[in-house]
């Protein structure tokens, strides 16, 4: 077999960009020694290429001498700038095309979770709160400006959406998902991939879809723990935004930490190998989560070598291991070479990875323009751009009036732990949160065994933003006092008298409690931060019942990565504003809304428990759910939420009716069409987001007593009407029968449309007709809106 280059001077195929892309693939491959095909499936940290903040050709010589698949999060992993990351990515690339025998260029990864995490980027509103805008589009435009600053960059590469269903809010990565509901999350996916992967991958980047499949439904809340998921709600509920984002061209999907039924996802061979490419017809690559195939051995005991498991998971279908190569590269290649792995299967991985390299144009371009790395870097678009998001993220739970506070409300104490802060802002995967991260995994044991930034390439990090003590002193000055109260998580309530003194001698206060994201201890909400309770952490809920029990009217903006607080604050605040972690143009948002500048339009897109006593709790339970058969009720209360999937207030008021179907019979390849009138009936202009909803009264499996299948969001002057036409495919109205094959059944369907899960009207019924239920029947995931 010829495992050379062509002779110099002679175009070979695979350099070829008129060759096809298959036909270059599998040129190169015969081409390859087994040594540089299993290069193409490992990593690099970026400092492991690296000395003083250069690229070190000695250093990363040995890691790169066969070539290499990918590098880990140039920017994102050390203080470089833009235009130093751009240099150092040039360089990396210059060295594998000019210094390796083939001269395969490496893709880039970054993450990506709130915008690009780099230093100096425009830190977005977390995931929880992109659902709450419940706009697509606006998720389309982050995920497009965060595509022309990758790019700008020299990365290719993006891990996200996270695509995680969450029904327990204990889970402290409840803040990086869409939410609890399948289409809404699979809507907001899709949304996402299309404008990160742009038109053609050639100048887009590779979306990473994660974390296949379930993460969200562990045990207990906890990081890493098995999920308990019959195969139909796995199919129903859980894979389905995976399956509607690679319907749409995803390109990568990374595996979860954790197992279904005994097997880790990362050994799931049935998910990542039959279902996601031989039922659904996925061609991508399958990267590994951090670490995650080494833990098949070290965590969850299926292998007792990194041989067996990279053995196991590259015979279940993963590609690539990242952050790192660990497993895949000595381990791998004696699998190989003891027959434990077969050559073709290295063979397809291979494949694949550069299927996606020629897809991103790397083997033409590798290299980008230093001098423009910084254009996207926090530039005035991407900053207004995240206060657009910011503002239509914010959800106005409740309100006796005492908002919009207006132009001269009196007397404002601003109290509470994130009133004065920019940091607690951000979400887990903001830059700052994952410098201290790696600062802390340097400082500590290190739990991965994996290599670790030297001392100098990690600078301090400063937090861009307002704080909302500033963006409020900043409208009402001299009116504004201001007292932290107490800290986010400690156990010092010293500071609660002052601020008790302070809200009894003032008008109105503005309580600002919550979070603090991130993954080191100090933090209360993100990754490996799962809580137990989900009443405010520390001390807060003192200092909040301290505060309310004044008499001074309490208005509680939340700062908050899970819904949280206790039924308390909630039912004895005047308002109570719920800000997610809405990025480094979140305090300025936050004030305005308070102020009235603009009306808060968002929605949950999960459901907001009073208790944690009621978790599990979401809105499209089964007909036998969601209460205590027959009296109802729990003993200490009501079943029923502090608020629905779906539920946002507004500072105006909205009627909806003319409700109507256009037929009464249809076929599982027809499209029903559903209006409604949505009018404006307040004073002032604000948003409003229908919600088009189904129930199957009667089916040969049980089904849930909603579903969500569309939404709009629409603006409306004071006084302004407008008609909204809904199409509902019939295809998107079908389930999975006793065996698992997905049917339309025929029957009645019931259809609902609303301004949350529990403010329903019925808008009528119509009957799905056909002679048997249709096995073969298109599934359909979206249907498109029409407003006019």
């Amino acid at each position: 077999m010829t495992t050379t280059p062509a002779p110099p001077g002679r175009t070979v195929a695979y350099n070829d960009p008129d060759t096809p892309v298959p036909d270059r693939v599998e040129d190169l491959l015969a081409r390859m020694t087994l040594d540089e095909k299993v290069a193409q499936l490992g990593s690099a940290w970026i400092y492991q290429l690296t000395e003083d903040r250069q690229f070190a050709v000695e250093k990363a010589g040995p890691l790169c001498r066969n070539g290499l698949g990918q590098v880990s999060r140039i920017s994102g992993a050390s203080s470089l700038t833009a235009d130093a990351a751009a240099r150092i990515a040039n360089e990396i690339q210059h060295h594998l095309v000019t210094k390796t025998r083939l001269g395969i260029p490496a893709i880039v990864h970054e993450e990506i979770c709130s915008g690009v995490m780099a230093r100096g980027s425009t830190v977005y509103p977390q995931a929880i709160g992109l659902a709450s805008t419940f706009e697509p589009e606006l998720i389309r435009l982050l995920a497009d400006a965060i595509r022309r600053q990758l790019r700008h960059a020299g990365a290719h590469q993006g891990l996200s959406p996270v695509l995680d269903i969450v029904r327990d809010p204990r889970w402290g990565r409840t803040e990086e998902t869409f939410g609890e509901d399948p289409h809404l999350t699979a809507a907001m996916g899709s949304a996402f991939v299309a404008g990160l992967q742009g038109d053609r991958l050639s100048d887009g980047v590779i979306a990473t879809a994660k974390h296949f499949v379930g993460y969200g439904a562990s045990e207990g809340g906890l990081n890493w723990a098995p999920a308990h998921i019959p195969a139909r709600e796995l199919r129903e509920v859980f894979l389905h935004p995976f399956e509607a984002c690679v319907a749409s061209g995803l390109r990568s999907v990374m595996n979860g930490y954790h197992e279904l039924d005994g097997i880790p996802c990362g050994a799931n061979r049935e998910l990542l190998t039959d279902l996601l490419r031989g039922e659904w017809g996925f061609t991508g690559t399958v990267v590994s989560d951090y670490f995650s195939v080494d833990q098949l051995s070290t965590y969850h005991r299926i292998a007792t070598t990194k041989q067996d498991s990279a053995a196991v998971a590259i015979s279940s279908g993963i590609d690539v291991e990242l952050p790192f190569t660990d497993c895949y590269q000595a381990p791998l290649l004696a699998a190989v070479r003891s027959g434990g792995v077969g050559l073709d299967q290295v063979d397809q991985a291979v494949r694949r990875v550069l299927a996606l390299k020629f897809e991103l144009g790397l083997f033409e371009d590798p290299y980008v323009d230093e001098e423009l790395a910084s254009a996207e870097v926090n530039s005035v678009g991407q900053r207004a751009l995240a206060a657009a998001i910011a503002r239509k993220s914010l959800v106005l739970l409740a309100n006796d009036g005492t908002l919009p506070l207006g132009a001269k409300p009196g007397t404002i104490a601003v109290i509470g732990p994130n009133a004065d802060s920019t940091r607690n802002l951000y979400g887990d995967y903001a830059y700052p949160a994952h410098i201290e991260s790696l600062l802390d995994m340097r400082d500590r044991e290190n739990v991965f065994e994996m290599p670790v930034p030297a001392a100098d390439d990690l600078d301090e990090v400063v937090c861009e933003g307002v704080t909302v003590l500033d963006a409020m002193w900043a409208r009402y000055g001299e009116s504004v006092r201001y007292s932290p109260g107490c800290a986010v998580n400690d156990n010092d309530d010293s500071g609660i008298a002052d601020a008790v003194t302070l809200a009894a001698e003032s008008d109105i206060v503005v309580l600002v409690v919550g979070d603090k994201a991130g993954l080191t201890e100090d933090c209360t909400s993100g990754e490996t931060r799962d809580r137990s309770s989900l009443e405010l952490p520390g001390v807060q809920e003192r200092l909040a019942r301290a505060v309310i029990e004044t008499g001074t009217p309490v208005v509680t903006v939340l700062v908050a990565g899970r819904p949280s607080g206790s039924e308390f604050l909630h039912a004895n605040s005047a308002a109570v504003l719920l800000a997610w972690l809405p990025g480094q143009e979140g305090g300025s948002a936050i004030a305005e809304a308070l102020a009235g500048e603009f009306n808060p339009g968002g929605k949950l897109p999960i459901t907001f428990p009073r208790s944690v006593g009621q978790v599990p709790v979401y809105y499209n339970h089964k007909i036998s759910g969601g209460r205590s058969h027959w009296r109802t009720d729990y003993v200490e209360g009501s079943v029923n939420p502090m608020y629905s999937f779906g539920h946002g207030r507004s500072y105006t008021t909205f009627d909806v009716d003319r409700l109507r179907l256009d037929r009464e019979l249809a076929t599982p390849d027809e499209t029903v069409i559903v209006t409604a009138r949505v009018t404006n009936t307040g004073s002032r202009a604000g948003d409003e987001v229908l919600q088009l909803y189904v129930r199957d009264p009667e089916a040969s499996i049980t089904r849930p007593v909603l579903e969500l299948k569309a939404f709009i969001r629409i603006s409306l002057d004071a006084g302004e009407e407008r008609m909204v036409d809904f199409e509902l495919p019939v295809g998107q109205l079908g389930f999975y029968d006793r065996g698992l094959d997905y049917i339309v059944e025929p029957g009645e369907i019931e259809v609902f449309i609303g301004t949350s899960a529990a403010d329903v009207s019925k808008v009528g019924s119509f009957d799905i007709v056909a002679e048997s239920p249709s096995v073969a029947v298109q599934k359909r995931f979206h249907g498109s809106v029409t407003v006019a």
